[in-house]
């Protein structure tokens, strides 16, 4: 699949229409124009809500095993053809190649994973406890589900989202970030390619974003909503979703802590740090964002991790031997510098980086920073790229107790070098996922989401069909 031959349209009622303007999509570690991709108006974003409600009833009725033979499908499309997709991710994302490879592979995996639980939706069945009734209790598809994805994972959340949907047998409407529309473009071919029915998965490029999905979230017809982004936005559409009674799942922003427990592996400590700081350049809900370092390892640590950092290769995706690209964007890029400022101005030291290096592209240098205060402004932002503010701490309570102090908890990480110490800060993270002793976490097979103001629901695992389930409860006489 070529950038070429890429459907640009909206993907509506299962045909691909222009819209009443197009928007260029760029390289952004090149400032190339990639390709044009045709804008939803209301008129188009409200055709998408007539097709998925036109097309729902039948696919609700259609039998668990034929939803799941078009997600296996999908599935294998996806594995045949990730290369290709995995070089239109770096393409519009600006991502390294291995990150937008490792992506493709997650992202089919819902599929394969949605494909097994669609046949395995269970109810219940049982007397009561007074005797008097049967009590059957069973689930049935939502509705017609509008999904809002982000840049970070163009494919990966598109899937996570439109897998479960379809497998519950909903139908939807995706309407994906515009600064990566082409990947959810290649989703929605696929997703025909492997047999979905006319309407049952749309996809828009909403322009402009907040009054196009403000006003399909006052339809009626639309009765769920799942949403990944900033907290800030989720705010927004809890407001919005409101005047309907839509109900939401929300995967929002996250700010992670990163432990290192006194007594914990160092070598493991930085390799691991290394992974969930860096994955997908830093740009990730899920990447660690406060180090938190018992004082006895805090300066060897550090020490280890700006070298490892110094030792990787900065560049455009697609390049060999590129270990770390650009952002998504020049803004994104100056979001990322303003903040490792801040923290300078703030008495932070940069150990590696800390600054935008000359030439063009949306880079910014892997940044390691030291002498961090507990109360530096970086620690209460998610920062969204390849910068790692680093804490002393003397306890492990004191380590907890900064880790927790934050809105969001959606991961954290712990590194300890006893087991029974590492689940004791693992229990007292308050956060929806904890990985100890590991960099990486995400699971198809496990549920994702979070705790406070990181989101409400789950994704993933056996909890994330029921997000596009109703559940419905029958007495029945004995």
């Amino acid at each position: 699949m070529s950038v070429a031959t890429l459907p640009t349209g909206a993907l509506v009622g299962g045909a691909w229409h222009t819209g009443a303007e197009r928007r260029a999509v760029v390289d952004p570690a090149l400032g190339e124009t990639i390709a044009e991709v045709e804008l939803a108006d209301a008129a188009l974003c409200a055709a998408a809500v007539d097709a998925a409600a036109e097309a729902f009833p039948a696919w609700a009725a259609a039998p668990p095993r034929a939803r799941a033979e078009v997600l296996r499908r999908a599935f294998e499309i996806m594995t045949a053809e990730s290369e290709e997709l995995a070089r239109l991710i770096t393409r519009e994302n600006g991502k390294v190649l291995a990150d937008a490879r490792a992506e493709v592979a997650y992202a089919a995996e819902f599929f394969r994973w949605f494909s097994e639980e669609a046949a395995r939706i269970q109810g219940d069945f049982r007397t009561a406890p007074n005797g008097d009734k049967r009590i059957l209790v069973t689930h049935h598809p939502i509705g017609v589900s509008l999904l809002v994805t982000p840049w970070n994972y163009p494919a990966a959340m598109a899937t996570r989202k439109i897998a479960p949907a379809l497998a519950a047998g909903c139908s939807v409407v995706l309407k994906p970030a515009s600064e990566t529309p082409l990947t959810a473009l290649a989703i929605g071919d696929i997703m025909q390619r492997a047999g979905a029915p006319a309407g049952v998965v749309n996809v828009v490029v909403a322009a402009p974003t907040g009054p196009r999905v403000s006003e399909m979230l006052h339809d009626p017809r639309v009765v769920n909503l799942s949403f990944t982004g900033s907290t800030e936005v989720g705010v927004v559409l809890l407001r919005e979703s409101a005047d309907q009674v839509v109900r939401t799942s929300m995967e929002l922003g996250g700010n992670a802590p990163f432990l290192v427990l006194e007594g914990a592996d160092i070598d493991a400590a930085v390799e691991g740090a290394m992974v969930a700081k860096l994955r997908n350049g830093g740009a990730a809900c899920t990447a660690a964002n406060r180090f938190f370092v018992h004082r006895s390892l805090s300066a060897e640590f550090t020490r280890r991790l700006g070298a490892a950092m110094a030792s990787l290769r900065m560049g455009p995706g697609l390049v060999d031997g590129v270990d770390i690209a650009s952002l998504v964007s020049v803004s994104e890029r100056d979001k990322v510098a303003e903040l490792v400022e801040r923290a300078v101005g703030d008495g932070a030291r940069p150990v590696v980086g800390g600054r935008v290096l000359a030439g063009e592209g949306a880079f910014y240098p892997p940044t390691v920073l030291d002498r961090v205060s507990p109360e530096n402004a970086v620690l209460g932002q998610e920062i969204f790229g390849p910068v790692a503010p680093v804490v002393t701490v003397d306890s492990d309570e004191e380590a907890i107790q900064r880790a927790n102090d934050t809105p969001y908890g959606l991961i954290s990480y712990v590194y300890a070098g006893d087991l029974r110490r590492g689940l004791r800060a693992c229990e007292a993270m308050e956060s929806g996922m904890v990985a100890l002793n590991r960099g990486v976490l995400s699971d198809p097979a496990a549920p994702f989401g979070g705790y406070k103001q990181s989101g409400l629901g789950r994704e993933g695992g056996f909890a994330g069909i029921h997000e596009f389930l109703e559940t419905k409860y029958i007495a029945l006489d004995v």
